[in-house]
């Protein structure tokens, strides 16, 4: 896949659509693959939703979200690998490749941020193999560090690759997000780092635009608004051996505001312009 055709649209980018209206606005633009939020399509109904997509010949690049594996007590793990088992399923139906995994925060009361990433690394011991059987492949993803005490302990490259690294490439990668990683300046040697152990899953992209808004989970910007280089992360994992989609994931409720179809029209225009 080269250029457009390495695009995909992330299904929270146009959250005012519905499933239906995604994949009728994809195909309207000429846009052949999506990443999928799991809520959704439950909602919609799994087998619905992996028929609706296959029958409009799109392919799923992503499902969103597997994870949250840090809890430290036996039914809160118990229930977190349950729940993954499921997603995983769920991407298998679906045709996707690729399950991100949000890690999880810190359990109440703990401040062991090292025990929460070894309860990590247990879990992808766990799942890796069933995630392989089911065609699978698990994305861990690092999040900006203001996520690290409530949402994900995975805070960089450095930090996911040293997981991710544990266990079989063909199991276990890395989820790499523009909105994530941008800061860090030792980004670029860990993007050559999991180019060369075959570890990058996932690509996606946001923009970081100050003053953060109230609430920082939904304060992506539009491709091209703020500060990240997204043509020289799209240079480096290509660099790093990275053909796959290349999934525009962008929290945003000005955009959730307006028409979908004239989002995915600026989404596809900004992104010609400042990643190709």
């Amino acid at each position: 896949m080269t250029g457009l055709g390495r695009f995909s649209l992330n299904q929270q980018t146009v959250r005012q659509w519905s499933l239906p209206e995604l994949v009728a606005g994809c195909a309207a633009a000429g846009v052949r693959q999506v990443g999928l939020w799991r809520e959704p399509v439950r909602e919609y109904g799994l087998t619905a939703a992996a028929r609706l997509v296959r029958g409009a010949g799109l392919g799923v690049s992503s499902l969103c979200r597997g994870g949250f594996l840090t809890a430290d007590d036996p039914a809160g793990r118990a229930a977190a690998l349950a729940d993954n088992r499921a997603a995983i399923e769920e991407a298998a139906e679906l045709g996707a490749g690729v399950l991100v995994l949000v890690c999880g925060g810190l359990p109440p009361g703990s401040r062991d941020l090292h025990g929460a990433r070894e309860r990590v690394a247990d879990a992808l011991g766990e799942l890796g193999p069933y995630a392989a059987r089911h065609g699978v492949r698990l994305a861990v993803e690092p999040l900006h560090p203001m996520f690290a005490a409530d949402r994900c302990v995975v805070s960089t490259l450095r930090q996911a690759l040293d997981l991710a690294e544990r266990f079989p490439a063909a199991q276990v990668g890395v989820a790499v997000d523009t909105y994530h990683l941008w800061w860090d300046d030792t980004v670029a040697a860990g993007l050559a780092r999991a180019g060369a152990g075959g570890r990058i899953a996932a690509f996606q992209l946001a923009d970081w635009v100050t003053p953060l808004p109230e609430g920082v989970l939904l304060g992506r910007g539009q491709l091209g608004e703020g500060s990240v280089d997204l043509r020289w992360f799209r240079e480096r994992v290509e660099e790093a051996g990275y053909a796959g989609p290349v999934e525009v994931e962008i929290f945003n409720p000005a955009l959730w505001a307006r028409e979908g179809g004239d989002v995915l029209a600026e989404v596809l225009c900004r992104y010609r312009k400042h990643v190709l």
